[in-house]
C-alpha cells in the first residue's frame, strides 16, 4: 500500500512538472494574445481578427521577446499591423545575442506557426535593438523563409554590441573562440544569402546612438548590403540616440514597408 501511494505521488508530481512546462506563465502583451510553449520556451502570438479568409495568414516576427518586450512602445505599430490583418509573434530565447541555440528555437517557432497554425511561410522580421542579432542570425540561415526585415536601432554587429567578450558565454565559447569563428555568426558578415534571395531591409537608427552606434551597425549594414546588390532603406533621425523617442516607434514608412511585404498581393 505504501509503495502504491508513493508511486501515485511520484506520477502526480511528474504530471505537475510536465504541465508547468506545457502551460507557461501568461505573458504580458500590448494587445490580447496567446502564450505558447515552444522548445520549452515562452512564446506569444497576437492574432488579427482581419486576417485573410483564405490562404496563409500574414505575420510579423518580433524580437527580442524578453520580460516587458514587446511593450507599450510597440502599441502604435502593432495596432496598425493588426488592423491590416497581420499577426505578431515572438519567442523568448533569453540573451542569446543570435547564438545557434537561440536560432534553433526560432526554427521551432517557425515550424509551430507555419505547419500547425496556417501562417505564412514568409514572415516579415521586426527587430528592436539586440533583436537584430537574433533575427538576422536566423535569417542568414533561412533566407527562403523571410519576406523582409525591419529594425528599430537594430544591432547587426556583435563586435559593436554587446562585444565579443560579453556575447561569448551565450555561444558557449570563449572570447578567443568566438573571435576566431565570428564570421560564422556575426550578421554583418553573413549578408550574402539574404542579398542573393532579394530580401529587402528597412531600418530607422539615430545618429547619436551611443549604445548601438549607427556607424558600426545600420550604416555599415547598409554599406555592405548594397555592395552585395541588396536593397535597404535607412532612415536616420538627427540627434536621436538609443531612446524612446516616439518617431522610432511611430514610423509610417516602417508600417508601409512591413505591410507591403507581409500582405499577399491584391488580386
Amino acid at each position: 500500500m505504501k509503495r502504491t501511494l508513493l508511486a501515485l505521488l511520484a506520477a502526480t508530481a511528474s504530471f505537475s512538472v510536465t504541465r508547468a512546462v506545457d502551460l507557461p506563465e501568461k505573458k504580458g502583451l500590448p494587445f490580447p494574445g496567446e502564450t505558447l510553449s515552444v522548445s520549452r520556451r515562452q512564446a506569444f502570438l497576437i492574432s488579427s481578427e482581419k486576417a485573410p479568409a483564405e490562404g496563409p495568414r500574414p505575420w510579423v516576427w518580433y524580437a527580442p521577446t524578453l520580460f516587458g518586450l514587446p511593450g507599450d512602445a510597440e502599441k502604435w505599430i502593432f495596432e496598425r499591423l493588426l488592423a491590416s490583418g497581420i499577426a505578431i509573434a515572438g519567442i523568448d530565447v533569453g540573451e542569446s545575442y543570435g547564438s545557434p541555440e537561440g536560432r534553433q528555437c526560432f526554427s521551432e517557432l517557425y515550424a509551430e506557426l507555419t505547419t500547425k497554425r496556417g501562417y505564412s511561410h514568409k514572415p516579415v522580421l521586426l527587430a528592436r535593438s539586440r533583436g537584430g542579432l537574433m533575427t538576422l542570425g536566423w535569417a542568414a540561415e533561412n533566407p527562403e523563409r523571410v519576406a523582409a526585415w525591419a529594425g528599430i536601432y537594430p544591432v547587426s554587429n556583435i563586435s559593436s554590441y554587446p562585444g565579443i567578450k560579453r556575447a561569448a558565454p551565450s555561444y558557449k565559447l570563449t572570447e578567443a573562440e568566438l573571435t576566431e569563428q565570428l564570421d560564422k555568426h556575426n550578421p554583418i558578415d553573413r549578408l550574402k544569402p539574404l542579398a542573393e534571395a532579394g530580401i529587402p531591409f528597412f531600418a530607422i537608427h539615430g545618429d547619436s546612438d551611443k549604445i548601438v552606434p549607427l556607424e558600426t551597425n545600420s550604416a555599415l549594414l547598409k554599406e555592405r548590403y548594397t555592395a552585395l546588390n541588396g536593397s535597404m532603406e535607412l532612415t536616420v533621425p538627427a540627434g536621436q540616440g538609443h531612446n524612446m523617442w516616439p518617431g522610432f516607434f511611430e514610423s509610417e514608412e516602417m508600417v508601409a514597408f512591413i505591410k507591403r511585404h507581409a500582405l499577399p498581393p491584391k488580386r
